[in-house]
């Protein structure tokens, strides 16, 4: 038996400092299964994995702390400033990232659990939109990004702004998305808004579900 039969999968991405984080959370009270990416990439580069192996092996040892872990600053320094070798760390860990979330898909819809929410910052470029039905884009300004990258991440101006210039542009987004979400600030307009798209994907899902009865 497939074990993704009957399974919908939602693709949650957007801007770096658009604030995902607040649909997500909006998107899990209404009863979706969450998978972070982020949490994802994070798991696949732990002490000891292969992914990290090579990620040594390529940007040498600066990059790994004295304890055997990712030094994700001195990465990022390396990364963020050179789009090519940005390249080249995406292609060594994506297989990974995306062999990680088809197998919590597979757990999740092993549990009975069929309306999933895959957050992913890079979506698009780790082809994870190739499992999802609908992919919904969160937008922000780009000056309430960077404030907001700058006080998430302890990053100077400088390194805000060329991370918010690694990333695919709001174009982009507008045209590979299915919805579109704005986060500018205001709270209650953006959850009530995700918890309206929410609802309609659920009735979507249902909709799909329920056999054709013939006359």
């Amino acid at each position: 038996m497939n074990s993704l039969n009957g399974v919908m999968v939602v693709g949650l991405t957007g801007q770096t400092g658009a604030g995902k984080s607040t649909v997500s959370k909006v998107f899990a009270s209404n009863g979706f299964s969450i998978i972070d990416a982020d949490q994802v990439a994070r798991k696949v580069v732990e002490k000891g994995t292969k992914c990290l192996d090579e990620i040594a092996d390529f940007f040498g040892s600066s990059v790994i702390s004295s304890d055997g872990t990712l030094n994700r600053k001195s990465l990022a320094a390396i990364v963020f400033s050179d789009k090519a070798k940005l390249e080249t760390l995406n292609t060594i860990t994506y297989p990974y990232i995306t062999g990680e979330i088809l197998r919590q898909i597979r757990v999740h819809s092993m549990k009975g659990e069929k309306l999933i929410l895959l957050d992913a910052p890079t979506l698009f470029e780790s082809r994870a939109d190739d499992f999802c039905e609908i992919v919904i884009a969160v937008l922000a300004d780009a000056d309430i990004r960077e404030k907001r990258i700058i006080s998430r991440d302890g990053l100077t101006q400088d390194q805000a702004r060329r991370r918010m210039n690694s990333q695919l542009d709001e174009d982009f987004f507008r045209s590979h998305s299915d919805y579109i979400i704005h986060n500018n600030g205001n709270i209650d307009t953006v959850n009530g808004i995700a918890c309206e798209v929410s609802a309609k994907i659920r009735e979507l899902y249902n909709n799909k579900q329920t056999p054709v009865q013939v006359q």
